[in-house]
């Protein structure tokens, strides 16, 4: 067998494990929106519905890692072949905790529509941080199946404005509580469902981070942004 043939062979299989680990990401982009519409809308149908399709997330998180090792221990890659597939791997499993994060926002919506959550806490404005979210994990995705590193730079910035979201609901939900005790039970739910959204853009700016290793060969994680920039330079 020609080494043309066995290249275009391993090159067949790195696509289709990208084109695996694009569909699991779509899936939790999916949930997430489902998440989402449960929760402005206190669907417990939607939130139902997320925590029926967690165990697909898990699935997939487990093809794509055997197809990892299957491929890594039949080609012995190395450089940025070895790169991609680790980087993968770190993609999939924030692709999994997401989808964790995900579901648990699910889990929490109906705990929240089961309990009756008082109307005056401010469900509806989680919803700015969970776009934000939504919007940040679909650019990571577009940015691994095109190894845009510019716009991986982009979202690893734009994780901060969702950030600034979840410390601003939290110091409203202490206000809440101050102001009225007997909201601090249903307080602490939300408190929690932002957190798991704040999470979400952590994934999406994990993935964005394993993008630059891929292409640039260095492991930016724990680096500033302006570090992160003069390596994309």
């Amino acid at each position: 067998m020609s080494d043309k043939h066995i290249s275009s062979q391993f090159d067949a299989e790195l696509n289709s494990i990208s084109t695996h680990v694009l569909e699991m990401g779509g899936l939790v982009e999916s949930q997430l929106h489902q998440a989402v519409h449960a929760l402005v809308h206190m669907s417990l149908e939607s939130a139902e519905q997320v925590i029926a399709n967690e165990a697909r997330i898990n699935q997939m998180e487990l093809q794509i890692d055997h197809e990892i090792i299957s491929t890594i221990g039949r080609r012995q890659p190395t450089a940025r072949d070895l790169r991609f597939l680790m980087a993968i791997s770190r993609t999939t499993q924030n692709l999994e905790r997401a989808g964790d994060e995900v579901a648990r926002i699910a889990r929490m919506v109906k705990s929240i529509i089961n309990n009756g959550t008082p109307r005056n806490l401010p469900i509806s404005e989680l919803r700015l941080a969970a776009d934000l979210a939504s919007a940040l994990l679909r650019k990571s995705l577009d940015s691994f199946a095109r190894l845009d590193t510019s716009m991986a730079v982009t979202i690893i910035k734009q994780d901060n404005e969702i950030d600034d979201e979840y410390n601003g609901f939290l110091r409203k939900l202490i206000t809440y509580m101050m102001e009225d005790p007997r909201t601090i039970t249903p307080s602490l739910d939300l408190l929690f469902l932002a957190k798991s959204i704040e999470r979400v853009g952590d994934h999406a700016k994990n993935i964005a981070e394993q993008i630059i290793f891929i292409v640039k060969g260095e492991d930016i994680r724990h680096t500033s942004v302006d570090k992160v920039e003069s390596v994309v330079r």
